[in-house]
């Protein structure tokens, strides 16, 4: 079987050194393997992804060293793709709409005495998923808006037990209940980011996805759907995450370590590589 990987970042701010990793780990995993690597711009988010950033992604890249295999595949030229898969979800019963606002949600966590929480903080309670059908259908007609979520204990009840290979680590177990009723598209965008890199990934052939530790996580509920959906599972390597002296990831804010800022300095992609900790230099801990 030929080797796909793939790097997907979000056009909401300039490259770093953290992005570098990210990508030439997946490069020279899908080089040295003959395999193919794919470039793709996960651009949803229109409020805060920027056409500016995603030429300045392509540029930093090549700039880098890294090519890549066909086109680039962007996330908002495809919004069609997500569409089936949900409505396959729907009709099987695992997603429903939530009228839930942001502050509701965390008024009623606060309220509680003791909130379940995943990786990133407190879980959605699950307000809506008891709502019944009049009353959603009552909520929909004068147009209030909502999200949908997954249904995900139900949706983990009808799959049974499922597991993925995690590279260094061996056979997981997903456990994606933990995760909470995530969302899966909102009323006027067909896709969230977990519906929409576990649909692309199926449709681009991806074998291997290499992504960062903060991912994870996420992986729980990206193999569930999977299962709903009879995806192919590919196999994950979740990399550590690089940072800087004082032990903080790198992030977009940190200008002075973006590929651009760096580049504007003087360095060449060799020694951007070795800072990278692709190289024979010591570079940015990986924790």
């Amino acid at each position: 079987m030929t080797l796909v990987t793939r790097f997907a970042p979000s056009p909401t701010g300039l490259l770093h050194l953290g992005h570098a990793y990210s990508a030439l780990i997946g490069w020279q995993a899908a080089r040295d393997a003959g395999g193919k690597f794919l470039l793709r711009i996960e651009d949803i988010d229109a409020a805060r992804c920027r056409a500016e950033f995603t030429d300045a992604i392509l540029e930093d890249l090549a700039w880098l060293g890294l090519d890549w295999d066909g086109d680039v595949r962007r996330q908002s030229q495809h919004m069609a793709d997500y569409r089936a898969p949900l409505d396959r979800l729907e009709a099987m019963g695992m997603i429903y709409p939530c009228f839930c606002t942001r502050a509701a949600i965390k008024a009623e966590i606060e309220a509680a005495i003791a909130a379940p929480h995943g990786a990133d903080g407190p879980l959605y309670p699950g307000t809506c998923r008891t709502l019944s059908p009049a009353e959603r259908n009552a909520r929909q007609a004068v147009g209030l808006p909502f999200a949908l979520r997954l249904d995900a204990a139900k949706a983990a009840d009808a799959v049974g037990e499922i597991f993925w290979e995690e590279e260094g680590r061996g056979r997981i177990r997903a456990e994606p209940e933990r995760q909470g009723d995530v969302v899966l598209a909102r009323k006027d965008t067909p896709t969230s980011y977990h519906l929409a890199v576990t649909v692309d990934d199926a449709l681009q052939g991806v074998t291997l996805v290499t992504r960062g530790e903060d991912l994870f996580a996420s992986t729980h509920i990206h193999r569930l759907l999977q299962a709903l959906l009879g995806y192919p599972t590919p196999r994950y390597r979740h990399h550590k995450l690089l940072t800087d002296e004082s032990g903080r990831r790198f992030a977009k804010r940190d200008n002075a370590l973006t590929l651009r800022a760096l580049r504007a300095s003087g360095k060449s992609p060799e020694e951007v590589r070795v800072l990278a900790g692709f190289g024979q230099a010591s570079g940015p801990a990986a924790r």
